[in-house]
């Protein structure tokens, strides 16, 4: 197994799961947490990571396939991404003047975001990092794969699909600056695939006014 990245609550390596290429997510203690609620947050966490991508994948999104979960070790092994991009490096290597290409993938993201709300999955840490792009099997066209589903959970408020939004928006400007057109596109794309998606683009203008309010009190 390679390690491939660690965060503050999980590593990440890459290696085989029953002769297929995949990759295994394993939570470990946090040792300043009592032992028992630990356990108790590390198999919720690993459950919701889990559960969200099932219910991504068997509404039609493109998510990893999750080979086995081992909930003794809080062990996930999933599908890798082959041949894949991620939508951060896909945007950097386009150049600025090619807007079409940008603003038909940022349609493609509002669509697929709206189709996870639609759903009730909350993704929790939406980046344009955990998206990746891959080549589809037919046609050559590019498929848009969420992952990192590490933060997620499911819930029904416009609150907390707005506040999903608003992380992606923060995110995805400081990543690509003057890309404002862009994401008003995903917006656009977002709201118009969505029946649910005036409340939340509601709740997501209130959490822009809260944001720029503790920003201007600092």
């Amino acid at each position: 197994m390679e390690l491939l990245k660690q965060g503050a609550e999980a590593r990440v390596y890459r290696g085989q799961f029953l002769g297929k290429a995949a990759v295994m997510k394993e939570r470990f203690p946090r040792r300043y947490r009592h032992p028992t609620l630990d356990e108790k947050l590390t198999h919720r966490r690993t459950a919701q990571e889990v559960r969200s991508i099932l219910r991504c994948r068997k509404a039609g999104i493109a998510a990893p396939v999750v080979y086995f979960v081992d909930y003794t070790t809080h062990c996930i092994f999933l599908e890798e991404i082959a041949g894949s991009v991620t939508v951060r490096d896909y945007i950097h290597s386009t150049s600025k003047t090619d807007t079409e290409k940008l603003h038909s993938l940022a349609e493609r993201m509002g669509q697929i975001l709206a189709k996870m709300h639609e759903e009730d999955v909350i993704h929790g840490d939406l980046t344009t990092s955990n998206m990746l792009l891959r080549t589809a099997m037919e046609g050559g066209s590019l498929d848009l794969v969420l992952i990192d589903f590490g933060l997620s959970y499911i819930s029904a408020l416009p609150e907390d699909k707005g506040v999903d939004l608003y992380v992606l928006e923060k995110a995805f400007l400081s990543t690509h600056p003057n890309t404002e057109s862009v994401f008003e596109t995903l917006l656009k794309s977002y709201t118009v695939s969505s029946k649910k998606s005036a409340p939340v683009i509601k709740k997501l203008d209130e959490v822009r006014l809260r944001g720029r309010k503790r920003s201007m009190v600092g």
